[in-house]
């Protein structure tokens, strides 16, 4: 007699804006408790190494949609091009392949409004039309904001399409909304009526404005921060860091809570044996860090975010540990296809990463190609180009245009405090990794003009 079939699993993304993967309890922050983050890295597995490979916000959104590289897919910061109907997400992969796929919070890849709008709402207030929303079945969410206790969503289409402000706190409010959809699919599933299930939380916290409720706020003292080595002995560096970091500690906890309440949700609805949840961020923030704020630089607190895949699956069934495999934005989508048992689109450049939660070989790159194509002029962020790579032999090694910029062994020096890359002992170091970078630009037929190598 034949066996049933086993139902493909469901699968959620979680995701922050700005979260660097050094601001976890788990990861040794000794600001921060994060015990819902915490629990679910020692129960699934934690990419200690995960990268941002374009540390700013819509280059690496729209990377993480489509498994493309940024200067694959062309949508980048003040370009206007955003994702059009003819750019095929990992939701198209999902929907075919039957599942129902769901999208609250951030959205961020929608290019520039056509059209003018009030001051001050360039972005919170636009409508992203229907055809634009990635091919997601439902879609609740805004283009950009900001403003975590202003925060409007937009959903639907024709008579169906409204707009509204979410109630209190935006990371709270989002977290609802997800609560609400997968208790819709416990009923589905108690009634015999399920479909397996992609769904994307994606919060602005812990982005600035760093402020979270009264709460998380009233556990954070800016004096009594510990900051990071890296951050120099200057005093308004040094100020501006606590003050911030205390509102951004009190963000994180917050969503850590709200993870938690997910994964209580999950339980209640009954499908915490079939769902995987992977917890991560776009790129990290540098708080001070060689006194830099931000992000758009290549440090590793603005390129290394969390990436933890987790959930209540047993540990026996799943690979549970650490790995410092290194998972980059295009790497995302096909892993969580391949978690599902779905094959990646032929246009997704990324690695697909699943079979070391599953058990499974992997063809680990040795290495993670790092982008910053178009330099964004505001203050805090890094106004040049650049290329770089980081190794899994713990090397990283960055060019801007007209010259090497940085090398650094990060076994030995992880807060990046001794550049390496104009010292002649480490000529052979460097030119390896040079050679390296070369055959990343080649290999994804990037266009940046590499230096020679000294």
């Amino acid at each position: 007699m034949s066996q049933p079939e086993t139902r493909r699993p469901n699968v959620i993304w979680i995701l922050g804006d700005q979260h660097r993967s050094q601001a976890l309890g788990c990861h040794g922050d000794p600001n921060v408790h994060t015990p819902n983050a915490d629990r679910m890295a020692a129960e699934g597995l934690d990419f200690t190494a995960a990268v941002a490979g374009y540390p700013i916000c819509i280059p690496y959104r729209a990377s993480l949609l489509t498994g493309r590289y940024p200067h694959q897919h062309g949508i980048l910061p003040r370009t206007g091009r955003g994702l059009t109907p003819q750019d095929r997400t990992v939701a198209h992969a999902f929907g075919e392949a039957g599942y129902r796929t769901a999208y609250f919070g951030k959205w961020h890849v929608d290019g520039l409004p056509d059209t003018p709008t009030p001051q001050g709402y360039r972005h919170a207030m636009r409508i992203v039309p229907p055809d634009r929303r990635g091919g997601f079945e439902e879609w609740t969410g805004y283009e950009n904001n900001n403003s975590p206790w202003d925060c409007w969503v937009h959903a639907g289409q024709g008579a169906t399409a409204f707009q509204r402000r979410l109630p209190g706190y935006e990371t709270d409010a989002l977290t609802d909304l997800l609560i609400d959809y997968l208790r819709a699919r416990g009923r589905e599933a108690a009634a015999g009526q399920a479909r397996p299930f992609f769904a994307v939380l994606c919060v602005q916290p812990p982005h600035d404005p760093y402020a979270a409720p009264e709460r998380w706020m009233a556990r954070h003292t800016p004096g009594q921060l510990t900051l990071r080595p890296n951050v120099p002995d200057v005093a308004w560096v040094r100020e501006r860091a606590r003050r911030e970091l205390a509102g951004y500690y009190a963000q994180i906890e917050n969503l850590d809570w709200n993870l938690g309440r997910v994964r209580e949700a999950l339980a209640e609805a009954g499908l915490a044996f079939d769902t995987h949840l992977m917890f991560f961020s776009d790129h990290g923030d540098m708080h001070g860090s060689h006194g830099q704020f931000r992000k758009t630089g290549p440090w590793e607190e603005s390129i290394r975010v969390p990436f933890i895949m987790g959930g209540h699956i047993p540990r026996y069934a799943f690979r549970h540990g650490r790995t410092r495999a290194l998972i980059n934005h295009v790497d995302v989508a096909p892993t969580t296809l391949g978690l599902c048992g779905i094959e990646k689109p032929a246009a997704m450049a990324g690695t697909d990463y699943s079979g070391l939660r599953t058990r499974r070989p992997v063809e680990e790159p040795e290495s993670a190609y790092l982008q910053h194509i178009v330099p964004v002029p505001d203050a805090d962020h890094v106004d040049c180009a650049w290329r770089g790579v980081v190794t899994r032999d713990g090397w990283k090694y960055v060019c801007q245009e007209r010259q090497p910029w940085m090398l650094f062994n990060l076994s030995d020096d992880p807060h990046e405090q001794v550049n390496l890359v104009w010292n002649p002992a480490h000529r052979n170091e460097r030119r390896r990794l040079h050679e390296r970078l070369a055959a990343w630009i080649a290999q994804t037929a990037d266009t940046f003009p590499l230096p020679p190598c000294p």
